[in-house]
């Protein structure tokens, strides 16, 4: 009797299979290429650190959404990371606190968490990034954005759309020009993310219900927002949108929604979240922070954008050109073979006579020194 559960994996992870996994390849390959040209170095975490370390570097970051288990080495709480950001950031600031900034650094690999997000029964996700260490200024901002947009292009996404948002925006107007009680300001966030207005207005937000409309095409709604009187408090974040958004030169298409704030939990002045045609929901999403542990206590300004490609795989996969594959006879010229592996190309050689290039799914045949058509 068969033990069917021997071959069941766990709710939220799978296999992938040979198409699905050139097409993975192929797509963290070119991700990772334009970040390289970018002048930016790849560095490799371990899978499994401290939970402690992971859940202190990066504010937001929730230890509850790791796996964790007790190391019977050091009988410290470890954790399977959810997120390479913290990883990256502890990198920054202990191997390579002495490294001039600001530091680039960028990362691929992935990620594994308790529970998945939504509609998406994923557990186990692949994540390719980039950290612009030690500088969260427009500059930064704008060489993050400008990378994230080409790199998702040059992957193979179509229509790439970018949504710009500003985190911090509730704390930033309750300091001065829209005034609320330290109670009160967690229920105005709650309620500008669910775009409800009047429980705004029931929170006490009166003042922020424009921002509920300061939405859609970048230049329709940095208009409104910039017409919101807030006493010059959002000038230099609407300027900073502004040259941003210039800068990417119409590689993208560009909208705003100052108020959202699923997925920044710890971004500070700016955010954005990348979509593209034919994916159902965000590609990645980025912005600037502080990494826990900087200089004086206050944590080093860092700007970095982290892609969840996935999604993009599913929908290109089966556009995944089939490779030519070299059937390599019983008795062939193995220098002939070799040389034309040193070219690119790929053969499979008989282990029996019973081998054909037809079942072995080979488009070509080793004919002394020359392949020819099967």
């Amino acid at each position: 009797m068969t033990d069917v559960d021997s071959s069941l994996l766990p709710e939220g992870l799978e296999d992938r299979l040979p198409r699905e996994a050139a097409a993975t390849t192929r797509v963290m390959r070119s991700l990772q290429d334009v970040m390289h040209g970018h002048g930016y170095d790849r560095v490799l975490p371990p899978m499994i650190e401290f939970e402690k370390s992971l859940a202190a570097r990066m504010a937001g970051i929730q230890s509850r959404r790791m796996f964790r288990f007790t190391d019977p080495s050091s009988l410290r709480m470890m954790g399977l990371r959810s997120d390479h950001t913290p990883q990256i950031g502890r990198i920054a600031q202990t191997r390579l606190a002495e490294a001039a900034r600001p530091l680039r650094l960028m990362y691929a690999g992935q990620v594994l968490t308790i529970k998945s997000d939504g509609l998406d029964p994923a557990r186990e996700k692949l994540q390719c990034g980039a950290e612009l260490i030690g500088a969260d200024n427009v500059a930064a901002a704008t060489e993050i954005v400008g990378i994230a947009v080409e790199a998702l292009q040059a992957a193979g996404a179509k229509g790439v759309s970018v949504d710009f948002t500003l985190p911090d925006l509730v704390d930033t107007l309750a300091e001065k020009a829209f005034p609320l009680a330290a109670g009160q300001i967690e229920a105005v966030r709650r309620e500008l993310d669910t775009k409800d207005a009047g429980g705004l207005r029931d929170a006490g937000g009166e003042a922020y219900v424009p921002l509920l409309y300061a939405t859609g095409d970048f230049d329709t709604a940095i208009e409104k927002l910039a017409a919101i009187d807030a006493g010059g408090a959002l000038a230099s974040r609407i300027a900073a949108l502004r040259d941003i958004a210039a800068n990417l030169g119409g590689a993208a298409r560009v909208t705003l929604d100052p108020s959202e704030r699923h997925g920044f939990e710890y971004q500070s002045w700016f955010g954005f979240t990348l979509y593209a045609d034919g994916v159902r929901g965000p590609l990645g999403r980025g912005g600037t922070y502080r990494i826990a542990g900087g200089a004086a206590g206050q944590g080093e300004p860092a700007t970095g954008f982290s892609l969840y490609p996935d999604a993009l795989i599913r929908l290109i996969e089966a556009d995944e050109p089939q490779e030519d594959r070299l059937f390599l006879p019983l008795g062939h010229d193995r220098e002939a073979a070799a040389r034309l592996r040193a070219i690119g190309w790929r053969t499979v050689a008989a282990l029996s006579a019973d081998d054909t290039a037809q079942a072995l799914g080979c488009s070509h045949v080793l004919d002394g020194e020359t392949p020819v058509a099967a």
